[in-house]
């Protein structure tokens, strides 16, 4: 497997809606073999979907269940075809991305979703989630629609923030 090139703002293919995916195959497999690997790779990344890679398909891959602090989660989401069924409440929090990888900034997202996909064997999963997973979702998800976290953002002037370092 290998680390796929993360594409970076102001590339046009991140602001591209994603496809649904159709084809459950081998092809598919290796590819999220590779997203992950990528993820990975990252510094302290979360999260990562296929347009970030430059694959405008419905994928994306979330695991937060490695934060210090602690974080009810999931674990290890891997999600195909992912759709917010239902959301409620408003947050701001702070989000950073691989593809924007200079910038931080306050962001305001649902506090809890009801999330569902599909997994690599094409069955469907559905569950509610709130916090810090529930943003890295809908973090994920703006991706697949085409979307930055700096288009989220109330005020570039205030909410946007010069990363000083990166956590692995």
């Amino acid at each position: 497997m290998a680390v796929l090139e993360i594409i970076h703002y102001p590339d046009q293919r991140l602001k591209q809606e994603s496809e649904p995916v159709t084809v459950f195959d081998q092809a598919l497999k290796d590819f999220l073999s590779e997203l992950e690997e990528t993820r990975l790779s990252g510094p302290g990344a979360v999260g990562i979907a296929a347009p970030q890679v430059g694959v405008a398909k419905r994928i994306a891959i979330v695991d937060v269940s490695k934060l210090k602090k602690p974080v009810d989660n999931h674990g290890y989401l891997l999600m195909i075809n992912p759709e917010i069924t239902h959301w409620e409440g408003m947050e701001k929090g702070r989000e950073g991305c691989l593809s924007v990888p200079d910038f931080t900034g306050n962001v305001i997202r649902a506090e809890k979703i009801k999330i569902r996909f599909q997994n690599s064997e094409q069955q469907w999963t559905e569950f509610e989630t709130t916090g810090y997973e529930a943003r890295a979702i809908q973090h994920e998800i703006d991706h697949l629609d085409g979307m930055l976290f700096l288009d989220r953002l109330v005020s570039r002037r205030t909410d946007l923030f010069e990363r000083k370092v990166y956590k692995k």
